[in-house]
């Protein structure tokens, strides 16, 4: 078998829903053992997320594949007993509860860390272990907002909307992802103890920002919602098509403008000395818009796109997800994966990022039954780790 990046690191997986599980699924992708302990009964409650086949949530086959289940009342000692008893042979645990729960449950950074120095533990919470709002619950959405995000989603002068996908607990995951590495290296290669990573949600929206926070700082700049621009980074919108499709240009390169103007037919823009850099641009925003869009509203989406792709000028369509299953970019990098669900049916599922050449990802086993692996907790300390019991 081809070794993976993360062959024989055990990770104890106690959240639920997104945030940790995202995490646990990562680390998973490449080869580690999570074992996700699930309440008895009802497991995880995405098992009943969105859209369910057979009863069970296809969101589920990707958010827990790799992955073994066993099931654990957490909030009973026996329960409490048995996730110590994983967490002494665990190189990892991850959780995403309010911050002291795990604490009343006697399962805490200070307990655990006691029974395995070694340990890494991951916390993933709506705002942190410390500070005046770490007791209130806080789910991704109210990270997004927090955090910045949903100001400025959205049209101006409307209502902000949400992303339609669950960012702010994705991005804590990758968040929480980068911090059990790094915690790794400094223990494996550095001869270190296990530590905490202390991962809140409106933290990660917020670190992905950009300049948001040193413009309001230096000019008093309250940056706002502006659709489908790119505000102060010129050409960057999206341009309707004679055929009532969009194209989405990144022009803003200084060199990519020069050859985008060609391109459409317009030398004056091509070579007016005060559009040669962004900060130019920017003052002429709506110019260069009208400009561009004059252009594409009097051409098919296909036709655009076939001229500025010769142009070398960044430009694409706006994908539904019927456009990505289909696509052959996609397919050629294999974005997209079958997998057999728990139903026994075959079932197409997002590929593996990233693409690591010696030691890559792979789904290696589809999503657990609820409580699939509960003989092999039963068996008592050592239970075998994914990669023995492969080989």
């Amino acid at each position: 078998m081809t070794p993976k990046a993360l062959d024989g690191i055990r990770v104890l997986e106690l959240g639920q829903l997104i945030a940790g599980p995202f995490a646990g699924k990562t680390l998973a992708d490449f080869g580690a053992d999570v074992i996700k302990v699930e309440p008895p009964g009802t497991g995880d409650p995405l098992r009943k997320w969105r859209l369910l086949r057979d009863g069970t949530s296809v969101w589920w086959e990707v958010q827990s594949r790799n992955k073994r289940s066993v099931c654990l009342d957490l909030r009973e000692p026996e329960g409490q007993e048995a996730a110590r008893a994983l967490a002494a042979e665990a190189d990892v645990v991850i959780e995403n509860f309010k911050p002291g729960t795990l604490e009343q449950w006697g399962l805490g950074w200070e307990r655990l860390h006691a029974l395995n120095p070694r340990l890494i533990m991951l916390r993933i919470s709506g705002y942190g272990q410390t500070g005046p709002y770490k007791d209130r619950p806080g789910f991704g959405v109210i990270g997004e907002s927090m955090g910045g995000l949903r100001h400025l989603t959205g049209e101006p002068g409307r209502v902000p909307v949400r992303v339609g996908v669950s960012i702010g607990d994705t991005l804590a995951a990758l968040h929480g992802v980068i911090g059990v590495l790094l915690a790794l290296y400094h223990r494996d290669a550095r001869g270190g103890e296990g530590q905490f990573i202390d991962v809140a949600l409106y933290e990660s929206v917020f670190n992905v920002m950009e300049s948001l926070l040193p413009e309001y700082d230096a000019f008093g700049a309250v940056r706002e919602r502006a659709g489908s621009a790119l505000p102060g980074i010129v050409p960057s919108n999206a341009y309707r098509c004679s055929d009532g499709g969009y194209v989405l240009v990144g022009g803003n390169g200084d060199s990519i403008f020069r050859r985008l103007m060609a391109a459409i037919g317009r030398p004056d823009l091509e070579n007016d000395p005060a559009l040669a850099q962004n900060d130019g641009r920017a003052k002429h925003t709506a110019r260069i818009d009208a400009a561009i869009e004059a252009w594409t509203t009097a051409r098919t989406q296909d036709e655009v796109l076939g001229v500025l792709d010769a142009a070398r000028v960044p430009a694409g369509r706006i994908y539904s997800v019927a456009d990505i299953a289909r696509d052959p970019q996609y397919l050629a990098r294999e974005m997209i994966v079958e997998t057999v669900a728990g139903d026994g049916r075959p079932l197409r599922v997002p590929g593996v990022v990233p693409k690591l050449s010696a030691t890559p990802g792979s789904l290696e086993h589809p999503a657990p039954r609820l409580g699939e692996h509960d003989a092999d907790m039963r068996a008592g300390p050592g239970w075998p780790r994914r990669a023995e019991r492969n080989s």
